[in-house]
């Protein structure tokens, strides 16, 4: 990847491959990474740890990556003014994983580089006819790092599939889809949710 000299946001698959591939084009001293070690998602308290790593004065340029598979609207409201107008040698790059994860007063200020390579290359080998758990592990293990964004792409898709393979499904599967997108706006585990419905279709079979 090359070096990045502007304030910016980047939209990847994944966050920690993209530091470990961006960070050694900079001078170490020169560099600041924000993120949440516990959630993935960039907090109110991240965002004031930003602020305050901003204002600490430097004659160099400083980096400061910003990194979240989800940003805290009020993390970003706070964050508003200093990414207008930042302090003199300050340059900030925000990481994510969508678009969508970032309000549109934040991505109106910033130019955005779209770095993601399509993951739904793995659901389309998915034979949902033939499913068995060994698809279904070697599928969850190849995308068990996705966001919540990716992941309503795959349960989208899948459902699409369900409609072109003929695919009869109960009620309370076809409500299970609905389910899903709703649990991954509550920001439950996208590999959680997507075991349970690969599960379920797999089930449905096995009845046929």
């Amino acid at each position: 990847m090359n070096f990045i000299d502007n304030s910016s946001i980047l939209i990847v698959n994944d966050i920690d491959a993209t530091l470990s591939e961006i960070l050694p084009c900079y001078p170490l001293h020169s560099v600041r990474v924000i993120k949440n070690e516990e959630k993935e998602e960039f907090l109110l308290l991240q965002a004031t740890l930003a602020i305050k790593e901003a204002y600490i004065a430097s004659s160099e340029k400083k980096y400061i990556f910003l990194c979240g598979t989800t940003f805290r609207k009020e993390a970003q409201n706070s964050l508003l003014k200093i990414l207008e107008e930042p302090p003199k040698n300050v340059v900030f790059i925000i990481i994510t994983n969508s678009k969508s994860s970032l309000l549109p007063t934040i991505y109106s200020r910033l130019p955005y580089k779209y770095l993601k390579k399509s993951i739904l290359k793995a659901e389309s080998l998915l034979d949902l006819n033939k499913l068995d758990l060994k698809d279904i592990y070697n599928f969850l293990k190849d995308n068990q790092k996705i966001s919540k964004n990716e992941a309503k792409d795959i349960v989208e898709t899948i459902l699409i599939k369900v409609n072109n393979q003929k695919i009869k499904l109960s009620r309370n599967q076809l409500e299970f889809f609905s389910k899903a997108i709703k649990l991954l706006e509550l920001n439950s585990r996208p590999i959680n949710v997507l075991t349970t419905l690969l599960l379920s279709l797999a089930n449905q079979k096995n009845k046929h």
